[in-house]
């Protein structure tokens, strides 16, 4: 048993900062000059774009007589696997421009053409890291911070972007912009087009010359070799805008009246039965979004009946842990530009997330429809303004809410910035309901320095006040980061009050203080090439009351000798976790009663995944050891074949097997099975189905989701949902069909 003293918990300490210690000691051997971080320079490379004096078709093939004249830029740098010195693929980019768009022209050389490439499948927004990939980074505004990315694979799928400070991303920022690709036997041409509409920039006084931050890069996923124009450290990414080149050349229109609407009309088909109840309801729901960027700076996005029928639906999860599970927001108006509020980029401590807003009430309740609601963010090279308003209608279980943000973020040094937030929540009063009117505030105050290229400390505190019961709470987080090519050292303090209550935000738990340093060692071995990288390292974490302080809650080390990814990048961890557990609450895993008292056990984890860029791949964790008073073992198998890009076939499954746990030594096991399909006729023609069925629960779930883009970011989407729970006393059963049209049209 584990003694809650603080003599107990600073004994931990310091075993965390000698195994710190030993990391840090190792950072100093075996590193070679070429392997160190370099900063910025001060006089960054040039590029060019080129007027066209032809018209350009894309077509992927880049054969018009004004590629030919346009400047190529060859000089790319390794960045993976190792950095700096030959690479193997060789990369040629151009650009050009018209009155309407930027063009980028690429030719991706590869020794063995088409059977070279590397795709996982023809979505869009696809996954990095598993296909072979060109993009490119756009800073239009020459802030240093923030920048767009426009990326496709060698089949013309596409993935857009952004990205904040090297350090938020934004995967659904969604732009108006075209690209075509071939595929030859000496490797694959891209082409993109990208309509100045699409990009904000400043206007230009007469006479000056635009100068935009620009970087290229490319994975050639079979040998994972990652390039990129200017020499970025390895450390870093090719959004850290900071390395950028400067693009000029450019003639650009002014800017102008830049509107997107996009309306949809949908119908929707319920069939519920419940025991010998049935109930069937057919519904058709008109409504969309407008986008008006008011001028470069500026956007302002309204949205009116909102749906989101064609998001991606939750997986069933199985929580064996003490805290909440984070579910990732899933919806499109509240994913583009969610990198600008207080705590984006955190699963533990949220003052606004997006989650709570069209739900009855909490995370697992019934949808609320959405009214209208309406974003503004502005955002220059000296500060970032954004607010967002949301009226949510009553239903038979909720009364009407209205859901308000507010955020201010101002710049300053080099990459620095500090921002101030709000929230409020108001749950109008209903008689029908009988509700009385209630409200809910956060304040939040939030940072970054960036003191040196490799060091970031980031902090936000965060208070919140509920009417209901004229409560103060608080909460926040404070995050110290030394990444570099040779290790990664960092401290992380979470911190929540019992009385910390944001309604629209999440935490990952209530009166809990965590601290989690660590840190592990990058390992690049010149001398064994099968090896790209191994980061053995160690990670402790600390979990203690916050009103009581020093009252121990739960602690564990995370070791990790083993940690590394192949020359194919296959994967292989080895690692074990030493837990200590104070459970003074009522805790009960998977329905199993653990009796209150001390813990101390130690979990093992053993992960091995093949290459998951091949036609096949697959990967196995299974998890060990002792659990409170009796044992877990867990084996998560995940596997995937894709002969073509255009299918796809994926199976997940999760075995539990628990035995002799809790105040009746009980024994359980669970199956929880994903299957998966994917066909795709091309990037723009897709259907995807999954079913997923747990045993412990007893519910299984289809969905079934058909999507053609007929013209850009325009849709047609038929989706089919079926929920059906046999654990109840009587079965229950929910199916579903929407089929929805939009239409993007661009002014």
């Amino acid at each position: 048993m584990l003694s809650r003293s603080p003599e107990t918990m600073m004994t931990l300490f310091r075993l965390l900062l000698i195994l710190a210690t030993v990391l840090s000691t190792m950072s100093l051997f075996g590193q070679d000059v070429d392997d160190e971080n370099f900063p910025p320079p001060d006089n960054p490379p040039i590029v060019k774009a080129t007027k066209a004096n032809s018209l350009l078709k894309i077509d992927g093939r880049l054969d018009e007589p004004a590629w030919a004249g346009a400047e190529a830029i060859t000089d790319f740098f390794r960045m993976e696997p190792r950095q700096g010195g030959e690479y193997m693929h060789n990369t040629e980019v151009k650009l050009l421009y018209d009155e309407k768009n930027l063009y980028v022209g690429a030719f991706c050389k590869d020794s063995l053409g088409r059977q070279g490439v590397r795709v996982q499948d023809l979505r869009r927004d696809f996954q990095w890291g598993e296909n072979d990939i060109f993009f490119v980074q756009l800073d239009p505004q020459n802030l240093k911070q923030y920048c767009v990315s426009f990326q496709t694979t060698p089949y013309g799928n596409q993935r857009d972007l952004q990205n904040f400070n090297d350090n938020n991303t934004d995967n659904d920022w969604n732009a108006l912009w075209s690209v075509r690709t071939q595929r030859t036997d000496s490797g694959y041409f891209a082409e993109f087009a990208i309509p100045f509409k699409s990009i904000r920039y400043e206007e230009i006084k007469p006479g000056a010359s635009p100068t935009w931050g620009v970087t290229f890069s490319r994975l050639a996923r079979r040998d994972y070799e990652q390039t990129v124009f200017p020499a970025i450290p390895q450390s870093f990414s090719p959004y850290r805008m900071t390395y950028a080149a400067q693009l000029e050349g450019l003639e650009l229109p002014p800017p102008s009246a830049n509107v997107r609407i996009e309306p949809y009309l949908l119908y929707q088909y319920d069939n519920i039965e419940d025991g010998s109840t049935t109930i069937t309801e057919g519904d058709v729901k008109l409504g969309g979004d407008v986008k008006w960027a008011i001028n470069p700076s500026s956007v302002l996005d309204m949205t009116f009946n909102t749906d989101f029928a064609q998001a991606d639906v939750d997986r069933a999860v199985n929580n064996l842990e003490r805290f909440n599970i984070f579910f990732p927001e899933r919806r499109q108006f509240f994913l583009e530009n969610s990198g600008i509020w207080a705590g984006a980029n955190n699963r533990a401590v949220v003052p606004f997330f997006s989650r709570t807003i069209g739900l009855q009430g909490n995370f697992n309740a019934e949808p609320a429809p959405i009214d209208a609601g309406g974003r503004y963010t502005m955002r220059n090279e000296n500060r970032s303004i954004a607010g967002l308003y949301i009226h949510q209608a009553e239903t038979d279980n909720s009364p009407a809410a209205n859901f308000m943000v507010g955020r201010y973020l101002q710049n300053y040094g080099k990459e620095n910035n500090v921002g101030i937030m709000f929230t409020h929540r108001l749950d109008e009063q209903s008689s029908e309901l009988g509700r009385e009117q209630n409200n809910n505030t956060t304040l939040t105050v939030d940072g970054l320095i960036r003191p040196k290229d490799t060091w970031t400390i980031s902090y936000m505190v965060t208070s919140s006040r509920d009417n209901s019961n004229d409560t103060l709470g608080l909460a926040g987080r404070v995050s110290i980061q030394n990444t570099s090519n040779q290790f990664y050292l960092g401290y992380i303090t979470d911190f929540v009050s019992e009385r910390y209550n944001p309604d629209m935000g999440f935490v990952f738990q209530k009166n809990v203080m965590r601290h989690s340093p660590g840190g592990y060692y990058i390992w690049r071995p010149k001398k064994i090439p099968w090896i790209r990288r191994a980061d053995p390292g160690v990670f402790f974490n600390l979990n203690h009351d916050f009103q009581e302080f020093g009252q121990f809650q739960q602690a564990n080390i995370y070791i990790f000798p083993v940690y590394t990814w192949f020359k194919d990048n296959s994967f292989l961890e080895i690692s074990l976790r030493p837990t200590w557990q104070n459970i003074n609450f009522d805790f009960t895993p998977l329905d199993i009663q653990v009796e209150q008292g001390d813990y101390f056990y130690t979990r093992y984890l053993i992960r091995y995944n093949t290459d998951q860029s091949k036609k096949w791949s697959a990967g196995i964790d299974y998890d060990f050891g002792d659990f409170y008073n009796g044992t877990r073992n867990t084996i998560n198998f995940s596997g995937r074949l894709a002969p073509v890009p255009h299918a796809a076939l994926t199976i997940d499954y999760e075995y539990n097997n628990i035995r002799e746990l809790g105040e009746q030594r009980e024994d359980l096991e669970t199956h929880l099975t994903t299957v998966g399909t994917r066909f795709a006729l091309n990037p723009r023609v897709q259907i995807s189905a999954f079913y997923q069925y747990n045993t412990f629960d007893e519910q299984g779930r289809w969905n079934v989701r058909a999507s053609w883009e007929y013209r850009p970011l325009s849709f047609v989407y038929l989706v089919f949902n079926d929920t059906q729970i046999d654990e109840l006393d009587s079965p229950f059963q929910e199916q579903q069909f929407i089929g929805k049209i939009t239409y993007l049209k661009q002014f």
